[in-house]
């Protein structure tokens, strides 16, 4: 069970729990149980990892499927578009909208 009112757990089955409260990077936040320090600012409305996930595993939210681990991700740690590879949208970066280098 979590205690801290900052997350909130949609299902059971989920990986993630979503920010109901803007967290700074350094506060201290309980997820399930275990007490992480964040390592960046997580927004309202995002996401933060319930347990580590792996390259290639599912992250679930709602209880089901959202998309894919890109890079490890611990207890705690942000979980977006940097880490994680959407199931149903492509997945865009600002660095997707620079202009590429090289002749064409």
């Amino acid at each position: 069970m979590n205690e801290d009112p900052r997350l909130l757990l949609l299902d059971d089955q989920d990986d993630i729990m979503v920010v109901i409260a803007p967290i700074r990077r350094g506060e201290t936040m309980e997820v399930d149980g275990l007490r992480v320090q964040a390592t960046a600012d997580i927004g309202l409305g995002h996401k933060v990892a319930r347990r580590p996930l792996a390259p290639g595993a599912q992250v679930h939210k709602y209880g089901v499927p959202i998309g894919s681990v890109t890079k490890p991700i611990a207890v705690g740690e942000h979980v977006h578009v940097h880490n994680l590879a959407s199931n149903y949208t492509p997945t865009y970066t600002l660095d997707d909208a620079k202009p590429s280098t090289g002749g064409t």
